[in-house]
Order: C-alpha cells, then sequence, then structure tokens
C-alpha cells in the first residue's frame, strides 16, 4: 500500500507539471526533485549532489554523441532534393504491383529511415513529395496517409534509431546488437504493409488509377541513379557500423561527412545549408538529450523510493506466465501512448518494465526491439501522435480523418508486435549472427 501511494503522489507530481505547460525536462526534473524532497525526505544539498553526478556520467557519456550526429545527418538530407529523387527512383520499380505508386511510401520510409533515425522527420521528408505527387496521380487519399503514417514511424525501429540509441544507454546494452535486432523486424512491418496495399488495391481496382506510365530500360537507369546517394549513404553508416569498423557514434559522424560530400556532389551544399542544418540538429539534439538525461535523473529518484522493485515484486507475486506479463506491458504501453511521444515513453517506464522483462526472461535486446515497436505506435495514436500531427500539416486533412486513416496499419503493428513475440529469432538471428 505505501508503494502504491509513493507511486500515485509520483504520478501526481507528473500530471501536475505537465499539466502547468511545462517543458518535459523540467517536469521530470521537478518531479524527481519534489519526489525526493517530500516522499524520501532527502535534503536539498543531497539532491543536487545525486543531480549533478547524473548530469555529468551523461553529458560525457561517448555514445550520446551518436544522437545529434545522426540528428544532424538527417537534417542534411531534409533538406537537399534526396527525397525527391528517391520517389523518382523506386516509381518505376514499384509500378507494376498491385496498389504501384502507393508503395513509395512505404519503401520510401524503410529506406530513408536508415539514415534518418527519427520518425517525425521520415514521415515529413517522404510525406512533403509523396502525398502531393500521389493525390496528383488519382491515388486514393486515405490509403496514402494511412500507409505514410504507419511506414513513417519505421524511422524508430530501422537502424541508426535514435530510441535505440536511448534504450541502449539506459539499458546499459550494445547499441550495435540493438541496431542488427532492429532491421529483420522492420523488414518484417514493411512487407505486412506493402502486402496490405496490395490485398486492398486487388479487392478494390477503384483505389490506385487505371492507367500506367510506359517505362523503358533507359527510365530504369535513372531510377538506379536516383537512388544511389541515399543507398551509399545507407552503406557508408550502417556497413560501417556491422563490419566492426566503425561504433555507432563514429559512423554517425561518418554519415554526417558523407552526407555533406553528397550535397556537396549534387550541387547543393552552401554556407546556408549548413546553418539551418546545424541550427535544426541542435534544436532537436537539446530537446532529446535534455529528456534522456533528466529522465535518468527521474529513474534515480524512483529508484531510492524503491517503487521498480516493489512493482515488480507485486506482479511477480501473480506468477504470471511470460505471454501475461507480455500483454499486461503492451496494454501499459499502448496506454502511455495515447499521451507521451516515443523517447518519454522508453526513458520514464524502463527502471519499471525492463526488470519484469529480465525477471520473466525476455532478452534484453529482443525486449528493446518490442519497446521501439510499442513506441511505435505511440506516433499514430491521438491525441499526441507526432506523426498524425505532421501529416495533418502536409495534407491539410483533420487529426481524426488522419488517424482513422492510420488505423489499418496500427492494427499491422500489433500483428507484427505477436509475430515477434511468437518467433523472437526474428530480433536475435542478426545480433547472434555478426556478434556472436
Amino acid at each position: 500500500m505505501d508503494t502504491l501511494l509513493t507511486a500515485a503522489a509520483t504520478l501526481a507530481f507528473l500530471l501536475l507539471f505537465l499539466g502547468l505547460g511545462a517543458w518535459v525536462f523540467i517536469s521530470l526534473a521537478l518531479v524527481a526533485t519534489s519526489a525526493l524532497f517530500f516522499l524520501h525526505g532527502m535534503d536539498l544539498s543531497r539532491i543536487g549532489s545525486i543531480a549533478a553526478g547524473i548530469i555529468y556520467r551523461y553529458s560525457t557519456s561517448w555514445e550520446l554523441s551518436a544522437i545529434p550526429m545522426f540528428i544532424w545527418m538527417g537534417e542534411i538530407i531534409f533538406r537537399t532534393d534526396i527525397s525527391t529523387r528517391l520517389f523518382r527512383g523506386l516509381s518505376p520499380f514499384v509500378d507494376y504491383i498491385p496498389g504501384r505508386l502507393l508503395h513509395t511510401n512505404v519503401l520510401g520510409c524503410t529506406l530513408f529511415a536508415a539514415v534518418s533515425g527519427s520518425s517525425p522527420a521520415t514521415t515529413a521528408t517522404v510525406g512533403r513529395i509523396t502525398t502531393r505527387e500521389l493525390g496528383q496521380r488519382g491515388y486514393d487519399d486515405r490509403l496514402s496517409l494511412g500507409s505514410l503514417a504507419g511506414a513513417g514511424s519505421l524511422g524508430l525501429l530501422i537502424p541508426p534509431s535514435i530510441v535505440m540509441i536511448v534504450y541502449g544507454i539506459l539499458a546499459e546494452q550494445s547499441i550495435s546488437r540493438l541496431f542488427a535486432a532492429g532491421v529483420l523486424p522492420g523488414l518484417m512491418i514493411t512487407a505486412l504493409y506493402s502486402g496490405y496495399i496490395m490485398l486492398r488495391a486487388k479487392l478494390d481496382p477503384g483505389l490506385v488509377p487505371a492507367t500506367r506510365e510506359r517505362r523503358s530500360a533507359m527510365d530504369f537507369l535513372r531510377a538506379l541513379w536516383d537512388l544511389a546517394p541515399l543507398v551509399v549513404l545507407m552503406t557508408i553508416v550502417l556497413g560501417s557500423i556491422y563490419t566492426g569498423i566503425a561504433t555507432p557514434s563514429e559512423a554517425a559522424a561518418v554519415g554526417v561527412i558523407a552526407a555533406i560530400a553528397i550535397a556537396a556532389v549534387t550541387r547543393q551544399l552552401s554556407l546556408t545549408l549548413l546553418r539551418d542544418t546545424l541550427m535544426g540538429a541542435l534544436r532537436t539534439s537539446t530537446m532529446v538529450c535534455s529528456i534522456l538525461i533528466t529522465a535518468a535523473f527521474m529513474s534515480t529518484a524512483i529508484g531510492y523510493l524503491h517503487i521498480p522493485a516493489d512493482v515488480a515484486d507485486g506482479i511477480a507475486s501473480l506468477n504470471l506466465p511470460p505471454w501475461g506479463l507480455l500483454v499486461v506491458l503492451s496494454l501499459f504501453y499502448l496506454g502511455l501512448g495515447f499521451f507521451l511521444d516515443g523517447t518519454s515513453i522508453v526513458v520514464m517506464s524502463l527502471p519499471i518494465s525492463l526488470p519484469l522483462a529480465l525477471q520473466a526472461g525476455f532478452d534484453p535486446i529482443w525486449f528493446g526491439v518490442y519497446l521501439v515497436l510499442m513506441v511505435e505506435m505511440a506516433q499514430v495514436t491521438p491525441p499526441v501522435g507526432f506523426n498524425l500531427f505532421v501529416l495533418q500539416g502536409i495534407s491539410g486533412r483533420s487529426i481524426s480523418y488522419v488517424a482513422r486513416a492510420a488505423l489499418p496499419f496500427f492494427v499491422l503493428m500489433l500483428v507484427g508486435v505477436a509475430l515477434l513475440a511468437v518467433f523472437p529469432g526474428i530480433a536475435l538471428w542478426l545480433p547472434n549472427f555478426f556478434y556472436g
């Protein structure tokens, strides 16, 4: 009962500060300070000492340096014409399968996710091109927006993923292994999305225009040339990680250099581009890293209050089988997804959910992939689904319209989670193959 009251009081502090409109990282810091001062009875000098130690440890973390580098690389790509080239490059190859150019949403997001690491950035970059092109050509608007909302979330799963870096740091797991673990599940979700589009197009041919463009061999060669910059960047970043040449942090720096080189080769590099991308990366990185550091402070405070250990003991006393625990955690994360963004979900819940998962025998690498999939669902659930807001801005449609369009792809993510639970090797085979 004491633990329940302590947890309720901590939650009340969080709702209070968030309700007052405080930024997330300020709310987390205030919650941690209030919990330690009022609930634990710790003096302010001791609280300050704990906070200073956490800030120093995380601010000097080499692994954390990968986050601003990957964000900067994504900003460079976002502000060049690589997204336009991506649509042109994919179009000839998907024009002969059911659903045709609708697959550019799914495949475009899959490829862009491999160099972005951000779900909103992936959705915005691909969406600003494909929504206009598909609308002008007569493709079904709802299926177009829904597939883009779902596929845009792959920016969290397919490496390099910012959320996976956050999980790896907090859970003290190998980021390289996590990156490898995200590849096959990401491709599985891609296949589910494309399969659904093909099925819908077969059942209702009116969803796609009847006329098809005539393609020559030269069109396919030009398409390969358009895809080349993104493929080269993917190969450099991911290849350097999986071959062991570079750590994720080093690969992120190499990726930035490669992105700048591609911008120079395509004659798009300028001081204005560098300034804008640096400022964009600075704003996003500051937000992510400040949330991560203050969340670590809050996690430490929750640990002092014994909430994770007591909750873990309480759930363990229920003697739930592993699948039962997974169902409970899934419902827990679906609830959080209605109110929080992905990074906040991970950093706030991990002190409680990870010990439970480890106690139930789940592999921490597998659990990281599962957690990212659950966070992906938060990107397409109102009222705080970031992808829905991005698509609302791009399309001019209401949030409710975009949310209804995304619903089938939300269900497909649930199917993906079920497949991952039944066949854990989908996530674990590649990291075991590369790293033993």
